[in-house]
């Protein structure tokens, strides 16, 4: 599975777990938040001030 930045981080997390511990390492620790499970990969970068990009290059490594 491709990961993007218009994904839901709920829809990213069931879909590949392993991903909680890489988003935590950039920052954002609210992932099990019930308002992240709404929220775009891209709208919580951006929350969190983190590059969208090297996100995304880091969750599809």
């Amino acid at each position: 599975m491709e990961i993007s930045k218009d994904m839901m981080i709920g829809d990213i997390l069931r879909q590949k777990p392993e991903a909680a511990m890489l988003l935590m390492q950039f920052g954002m620790g609210c992932i099990g938040c019930p308002s992240s499970q709404g929220e775009s990969l891209e709208q919580a970068a951006s929350v969190h001030g983190v590059d969208i990009e090297k996100l995304i290059e880091a969750l599809n490594a």
